[in-house]
């Protein structure tokens, strides 16, 4: 079975007031690479692509020296679908199913990924969905090869929710520890909560 990765890293810091929160330390060095680095680590996944805005360019420079696939997504301006699809198309044809995950997750972990990997050996042909230890939904999720059509139909500020609304019954969730699944740094509160409780 041959599982890829698409890293979306090509959205806009709207909420960030001008700092570009992929750019921020985390762990000592750039959000983005951190990420990228977590990927490569869990050994999952061939290729890893990491989807770039055309515009950001430290956003290339902190994966210098990265063994990922970067796919400039031209698009980026117009919403979270046309990084879905740039990423989808860049998929090999050997790709039996894609995890997709957004980059300002922090506390996703390589156990994490190794855990959504053997979730799709046991179950191939379900669309797998993190969730909290809870049961809240969140992301990565994790498609198999019959939803990339889907995928590339999505447009504008749709995301892959739609996808899963619409093959609700194929949805299988993969509950991860704590709130791993629905951390994401997206304002500056969030990142000084992240921050007080992960001290460097």
């Amino acid at each position: 079975m041959s599982l890829a990765v698409i890293l979306l890293a090509a959205g806009a810091s709207r909420r960030m007031g001008g700092i570009d929160k992929l750019t921020q330390p985390v762990r000592g060095q750039p959000l983005l690479r951190d990420r990228a680095e977590m990927v490569l680590a869990s050994d999952v996944a061939s290729p890893v692509i990491v989807v770039l805005p055309p515009n950001k360019p430290a956003r290339a420079r902190a994966l210098e020296g990265l063994t990922v696939h970067r796919v400039t997504n031209g698009q980026a301006a117009s919403g979270m679908a046309s990084s879905i699809r740039a990423g989808v198309r860049a998929l090999p044809e050997t790709a039996d199913a894609a995890l997709i995950m957004v980059a300002d997750m922090p506390d996703l972990a390589v156990d994490d990924l190794r855990q959504m990997a053997q979730a799709h050996q046991a179950t191939p042909q379900a669309i797998l969905r993190a969730t909290t230890e809870n049961g809240a939904p969140g992301n990565p999720v994790l498609f198999p090869r019959a939803y990339f059509h889907a995928l590339s139909g999505l447009e504008g500020e749709q995301t892959g929710r739609v996808v899963l609304q619409r093959f609700a019954d194929s949805v299988m969730p993969v509950p991860l520890p704590g709130e791993r699944a629905r951390l994401d740094l997206d304002t500056p509160e969030a990142w000084a909560a992240w921050r007080e409780a992960n001290p460097e």
